[in-house]
């Protein structure tokens, strides 16, 4: 066989990996390291709070101009529209990364969403009824912002997240630092809200979020970012979702774990995430735990971290909520245990002086 026919090990596996819609996962859980050969079930069938995440990963993607570099990410996601996902998130302002040409004048790139940048994505998202986490530069009152912006399955801007946290560099740029409060926006699949790169560094706008009632935060970057992701994720008990320009993009639960994540053979990501499941502290509610299998058998699956004493209690049937479960057994979620001891410390030493 000739060179040019030659296909290496390399190119099999990633073409073969694509056709099947088989992103590379983590190492975890199997039943929820994403998706198999056969793809997801239908969203017609899917559990009632079961969410398809897609994320897609810049890596080694290269353009010489914004047009081109456009037309290169929405074949990526075109990869991923047979798994019918919820939401496909992107790289931190993308359009203008990696780009031969350079990046154009922040006073061109900017814009007021739905505009000539995202408006592409707002096709996409109408065509394929999902939504689109679509960063941008963004302009308002005469100021320019690092954006995630919201796009619905309609094609419809529902908001947008400036980056709290500019670096230096972007300051002096011009890029201004967003509201100290980050936006939360409610949609069908649940609340969703975003930091962006740099904001990785600090707790406050994650934290803002998980009060505000966030399920699901996105977090647009250029680099990796690596186990803070994982532990943004734990510490606040929602799903963050990462989409890089370089190094790894990946998908975490609620519990810190790694769903999903892309490699050197693949570029994006798809798998699902129930969001009825809620984290507890495992003492003293272990208790009641055989009480729970007992009635609800393999409707209910009950995971224990027994090393941080978490558990997670998740509903595997469309019958089965588990807010009804922790009020049914008396059962606390992790934030109201903490919560309910922060208290008591706090009046022991109001009694104490």
């Amino acid at each position: 066989m000739s060179n040019a026919k030659a296909v290496s090990r390399r190119q099999f596996v990633q073409r073969t990996s694509f056709s099947l819609g088989v992103p590379l996962v983590a190492a975890a859980d199997s039943a929820q390291a994403g998706p198999g050969p056969m793809g997801p079930m239908p969203r017609t069938q899917r559990l009632p709070r079961e969410v398809w995440i897609a994320s897609i990963s810049q890596n080694g993607l290269k353009a010489g101009s914004v047009k081109e570099m456009t037309r290169k990410i929405l074949a990526r996601m075109e990869e991923v529209v047979p798994f019918e996902p919820d939401v496909i998130c992107l790289p931190e302002v993308f359009p203008f990364a990696n780009l031969s040409s350079g990046r154009p004048a922040l006073e061109d790139a900017a814009e007021t969403p739905i505009g000539p940048y995202s408006r592409p994505f707002a096709e996409f998202a109408e065509k394929h009824k999902c939504h689109v986490v679509c960063p941008i530069y963004t302009a308002a009152n005469g100021r320019y912002y690092n954006s995630a912006v919201f796009i619905d399955r309609h094609g419809q801007c529902i908001g947008e997240y400036h980056k709290m946290h500019p670096t230096v560099g972007e300051l002096d740029e011009g890029i201004m630092p967003g509201e100290a409060k980050p936006p939360v926006f409610k949609t069908d699949i649940g609340v969703l809200g975003a930091q962006i790169c740099f904001d990785i560094e600090w707790y406050d706008g994650w934290r803002q979020l998980r009060a505000a009632g966030a399920e699901l935060v996105f977090w647009p970057s250029a680099f990796a970012g690596g186990s803070m992701v994982n532990t943004h994720a734990w510490q606040n008990k929602f799903c963050v979702v990462s989409s890089t320009r370089k190094g790894t993009t990946k998908i975490c639960d609620i519990d810190g774990r790694a769903l999903a994540c892309t490699g050197q053979y693949a570029n994006w990501v798809c798998a699902s995430v129930n969001l009825e499941k809620a984290l507890l502290h495992s003492w003293p509610y272990c208790r009641r735990f055989g009480e729970i299998q007992a009635k609800y058998g393999r409707k209910v699956s009950i995971r224990t971290f027994h090393e941080e004493e978490w558990t997670v209690i998740e509903s595997l049937s469309p019958e089965v909520r588990v807010a009804d479960i922790l009020k049914e057994f008396e059962l606390m979620t992790h934030e109201e245990h903490i919560g309910e001891a922060d208290a008591a410390q706090r009046r022991w030493r109001e009694k104490l002086g």
